[in-house]
């Protein structure tokens, strides 16, 4: 999950013009990356959670295996959560709270976190299910 939005990010930044100043992508810290200048912040903020939902699901359709829609379900869910708990936190250093300073509605975050979370949730309750039943009798 952390791979995927985070790759987002740098993407996002790279469609908008910006230039990398610094970028993580290891396990420890976690990942992160900045820009100067960013000429288009909210592109580069909000290419995270839509790139780190989006990709996994692309590459889960392409697999066709059970394993890969958990990920990419759990990946759905962890990118909303994420917004959603960065929001509550107004940490200035993570995504809501920097959408939100960077212009984007308030609205349009909640409805992310709401349909990801949503969703997320839904298909990730299935997906935990399905893999914790074992396979299916022949």
């Amino acid at each position: 999950m952390c791979l995927t939005h985070e790759f987002g990010h740098l993407l996002g930044g790279w469609l908008g013009g910006g230039k990398v100043q610094s970028a993580w992508l290891g396990p420890w810290p976690p990942p992160y990356s900045t820009f100067q200048p960013d000429p288009h912040p909210a592109l580069t903020l909000w290419a995270g959670p839509l790139f780190g939902c989006v990709a996994p699901a692309l590459l889960a359709g392409l697999i066709r295996r059970r394993w890969a829609w958990f990920l990419a379900d759990f990946c759905l869910l962890a990118n909303g959560c994420y917004l959603a708990v960065s929001w509550l936190t107004d940490d200035r250093l993570l995504d809501a709270p920097r959408l939100l300073a960077a212009g984007v509605s308030p609205v349009w975050i909640g409805l992310f976190c709401l349909a990801a979370c949503g969703v997320g949730y839904v298909r990730f309750r299935a997906a935990c299910r399905a893999v914790w039943a074992g396979p299916s009798p022949a």
